[in-house]
């Protein structure tokens, strides 16, 4: 891109603007500053990072990250379909699959009366906060065929269901099929991940529910976001805001839109968001609820845990560190996978400020953890984390974790 010739430029005006010596930017940014003097005179090219930490301190507004170019997808994917046994089907083909599965049930077509079907929806809830849960310690690839298979099955028995119970039955299929598709993104198979989500809204759909409809461009916002595209994030997020949706829902596309405005630099709708995200989810109380609540169980301040998330992104990783040591030191032990994501940024942020000793500290416990959660998302910090930490050769510190960051960083096979 011709933009990139024009960021050296730009960032030495803005510099010199500010009163700022290229000694004082580089100490302020925790930077080299041979580095910087090679940037600003076009000798290097800036990092995502660096346009992100020099927009902040120079209050550019997003300026010089519009100047670099993003990699357009850091979430591993390869685009292509599916796998065959993992394809989702239509929903049609849906309604009418799992009858052999159900014989072990003892339901099978034409014998399932309505006090059997209502004494087994319990159990498949029960299920389904089971799966959740195991998600939190299990390699997505292992739980994903045990997804679709439950998925299917769920949805199956919703062919047969006697008409005032099978809305119910449809509408936890499509959580189920929701979930599965959160699964198939840290599988790092964005386009399963895409085409699930759909499947979770023809489901929804037919049981009645047009808000699951709604909260499936939340999730498509998510992956939007890990491929780098800022604006089909706020877009994606902004059309799950309605003010006739459920005040999470609302909460969490409002959150969705704030990452989205902090990946493209723009702090003033970031904030704004996160302000709205706030009061939204403040106002919706998900005790006692009889469905699957939508979106995380493991954080318990969803809003302040994004807002660390997006003070990184915006340049800003001291006030990112602060915030997110403090939210992940709330998380539940268990909680494995939202552990290894949110403490993977706390790390990155503590580079960022320089703070290196203490982002391999935390970085080398979460590394042993990553095995048994494996995530294409979270892999996009942790390949953040190491071309961060690469800026500084001489730490021991980083000596001692580059082994364990490059095992985790290695291809997988088979």
């Amino acid at each position: 891109m011709g933009t990139t010739r024009h960021f050296g430029p730009e960032l030495r005006r803005l510099r010199q603007e500010a009163g700022l010596s290229l000694t004082e930017f580089s100490a302020a940014l925790t930077y080299d500053k041979g580095h910087l003097s090679k940037v600003e005179r076009g000798e290097r090219s800036a990092s995502v990072e660096l346009a992100q930490r020099c927009d902040a301190f120079l209050g550019a507004n997003g300026e010089l990250q519009r100047l670099v170019a993003r990699p357009r997808t850091e979430s591993g994917d390869t685009g292509a379909p599916a796998p065959p046994d993992l394809r989702p089907v239509g929903r049609r083909d849906v309604l009418s699959a799992g009858a052999g599965v159900l014989v072990d049930l003892g339901l099978t077509r034409g014998v399932r009366p309505a006090s059997a079907i209502g004494a087994l929806l319990p159990s498949l809830r029960v299920q389904f906060d089971q799966l959740r849960g195991l998600g939190q310690s299990a390699a997505p690839t292992v739980l994903l065929p045990l997804l679709e298979t439950q998925t299917r099955m769920v949805a199956g028995l919703a062919a047969d269901t006697p008409s005032g119970q099978r809305a119910a039955v449809l509408l936890l299929a499509s959580r189920f099929a929701e979930y599965t598709g959160w699964i198939a993104q840290e599988a790092g198979m964005s386009s399963a991940a895409l085409a699930w989500t759909g499947e979770a809204t023809e489901l929804a759909r037919a049981g009645g529910d047009t808000h699951l409809g709604s909260y499936a461009f939340v999730r498509r916002a998510l992956v939007t976001l890990y491929d780098g595209d800022a604006a089909g994030t706020v877009a994606l997020a902004r059309r799950a805001q309605s003010h006739a949706l459920p005040p999470r829902i609302r909460g969490l596309a409002a959150q969705r839109e704030a990452q989205g405005h902090a990946l493209a630099g723009n702090e003033r709708d970031c904030l704004r968001s996160l302000d709205r995200a706030r009061d939204l989810l403040d106002s919706h109380d998900t005790s006692g609820a009889d469905h699957p609540v939508i979106g995380t169980t493991h954080v318990s301040d969803p809003a302040a845990m994004t807002t660390g998330w997006c003070l990184y992104d915006l340049g800003r990783p001291r006030a990112a560190a602060e915030l997110l040591d403090r939210e992940c030191r709330r998380l539940p032990p268990h909680a494995l996978r939202t552990r290894a994501r949110y403490g993977f940024r706390s790390s990155l942020a503590h580079a960022a400020s320089g703070e290196v000793e203490h982002a391999c500290a935390i970085a080398g416990e979460l590394l042993d953890v990553l095995p048994a959660v494996p995530s294409a998302t979270v892999n996009t910090d942790v390949r953040r984390l190491a071309r961060e930490l690469s800026r500084f050769p001489t730490s021991r510190a980083v000596h001692r974790l580059q082994p364990a960051l490059a095992r985790a960083l290695a291809p997988t096979h088979g």
